[in-house]
């Protein structure tokens, strides 16, 4: 089997408070807190965790400030997870150890993010999005197109990092994980899902001339364009700040809208 997507995220950030308040009024359940760390949820039970930057035990950073420090990515059982830890027992960081009281394994990617994997924790759910009327075909008759006065996030659709060498890091990602290219800017970026079929990205690597290591995004997946629109709208009135939207990537089809995060980089909503 192949991996099947992110399950859980660690930001490091150096002000909690002002995290808890970001990602609730983005729409994520806040699980438990201390003193040292912020646990949340999407709708499917994918994890976002925001961890003090003093916090003990933390993977290395890739870049200085806050940021992302981990992705958890899951698998359907314990013989992926064998059959993955076969794989990168030779790379750089390799871990093999129990956390929350299930296995997890991972090592250090050639970009410095430490990458993990586990028997997902993600449930399935099952949500109504609304259907989209064209000139051509008009699937809603008589029914009122869904508003949102605030998304709800289902889950972490994909992360998106800086490289300053996108040819070991996407091989990296093939070669030990099984992912595939989707698209690519040659020499430049290379846009990544976890099996053949699937959405169009669940990683995008960019390297810049600068050759920046570090967090571009994180995009969280929601219903519809409705609810990037809705959710954007909620957000922008909480005093968050944009950084880019609302629009659509020609090269994905997606419907996004950027916002600056004090846990690092940008956050994205997107259908």
């Amino acid at each position: 089997m192949s991996v099947l997507g992110i399950d859980q995220i660690t930001y490091a950030a150096d002000d909690l408070p002002t995290c808890r308040t970001f990602f609730q009024d983005w729409g994520l359940a806040l699980q438990s807190e201390s003193a040292d760390e912020l646990a949340f949820e999407c709708l499917n039970g994918c994890r976002v965790l925001v961890a003090s930057l003093s916090k003990p035990g933390l993977p290395p950073a890739m870049e200085e400030g806050p940021t992302l420090r981990e992705v958890v990515w899951g698998v359907q059982s314990d013989a992926d997870l064998d059959r993955y830890a076969a794989a990168i027992r030779n790379e750089p960081g390799f871990f093999d150890a129990p956390v929350d009281g299930a296995r997890r394994i991972g090592c250090i990617d050639p970009n410095g993010l430490a990458v993990r994997l586990q028997v997902t924790r993600k449930r399935d759910v099952q949500v109504d999005c609304g259907a989209m009327n064209t000139w051509n075909a008009k699937p809603r008759v008589n029914q009122p197109a869904p508003i949102y006065e605030r998304a709800t996030p289902i889950e972490v659709g994909h992360v998106v990092f800086f490289t300053n060498d996108v040819a070991t890091t996407s091989a990296f990602y093939r070669e030990r994980f099984g992912f595939v290219g989707s698209d690519s800017y040659p020499n430049r970026g290379a846009f990544m899902r976890c099996a053949d079929e699937g959405g169009h990205h669940d990683l995008f690597l960019l390297q810049l001339p600068s050759g920046k290591r570090g967090l571009n995004h994180v995009a969280f997946t929601v219903r519809d364009i409705h609810e990037v629109f809705g959710g954007g709208l909620h957000f922008s009135r909480k005093g968050w700040e944009t950084q880019l939207g609302p629009g659509r990537h020609p090269v994905s089809s997606a419907y996004f809208w950027y916002f600056k995060n004090p846990a690092g980089g940008l956050i994205e909503y997107y259908a």
